[in-house]
């Protein structure tokens, strides 16, 4: 018997062709050929009730843009939602709360979500009110479609999900997990154009390169990201 995923991502779209091959490769790919993740991609026009297949119209009360009609949407929710219990319906969506590393730590726990990806000038407000459980913002800018916002989580989560990633050790060190950005990294060979290595990386002494790393991980945050200072990061 083939054992469930670790998770299941339903992405809920008017785009699917925008993922492109993103789905089937590098660590997304990966996780779900070892069977950890399995992900979804949902045509909201298979959803449209006229022989044109339409899921938008015009707003009420005027103005540009069309709008994501309520009943596809719903529709498609509603048929995964008689399936399976999902934790939560996240829409992703300009004015929702900014993704950071912490909520993508708790989304890699959870085991059926939903990810709803708005396109046009957005969608009605009753499915935010009904349906939607959590909203979410990749930053501070507006996309063309939610599409590839829904693609920036997926990544961020998946390969979060334990057994994903080979090393796990490098995921638990990567920038923002405790807080901070990542030091400078350094490679062979130990000198290039003059340039060299610090010698520090080179002494063997695990102890003193650790806490290098930590001192210009502080260093570099307090340059360029101080708010991520303003509490408690310990290493």
């Amino acid at each position: 018997m083939t054992p469930e995923p670790l998770l299941r991502i339903d992405i809920v779209c008017a785009v699917p062709e925008m993922f492109g091959n993103f789905l089937s490769t590098s660590i997304v790919g990966r996780g779900q050929t070892k069977g950890l993740v399995e992900i979804h991609v949902h045509n909201l026009h298979d959803h449209a009730k006229d022989r044109f297949r339409h899921i938008d119209d015009t707003p009420y009360g005027g103005g540009a843009g069309m709008v994501i009609q309520c009943e596809p949407v719903f529709d498609c929710i509603e048929q995964l939602q008689q399936q399976r219990t999902y934790d939560d319906v996240i829409f992703l969506c300009p004015d929702g709360e900014r993704l950071d590393q912490s909520i993508c730590n708790q989304l890699s726990t959870t085991r059926n979500l939903i990810l709803l990806a708005g396109h046009y000038k957005g969608i009605d407000q009753r499915i935010r009110d009904v349906l939607v459980t959590r909203e979410i913002s990749v930053g501070d800018y507006v996309l063309t479609g939610g599409e590839l916002a829904a693609a920036v989580l997926t990544d961020a989560v998946v390969r979060l999900v334990p057994g994903v990633v080979s090393d796990a050790e490098s995921v638990l060190e990567d920038s923002f997990m405790h807080g901070l950005l990542d030091p400078p990294l350094y490679t062979k060979p130990a000198e290039f154009r003059g340039l060299p290595v610090p010698e520090i990386l080179l002494s063997g002494d695990h102890g003193r390169i650790k806490a290098w790393r930590a001192e210009q991980a502080r260093i570099k945050t307090q340059e360029r990201r101080p708010d991520l200072l303003e509490g408690d990061h310990p290493l």
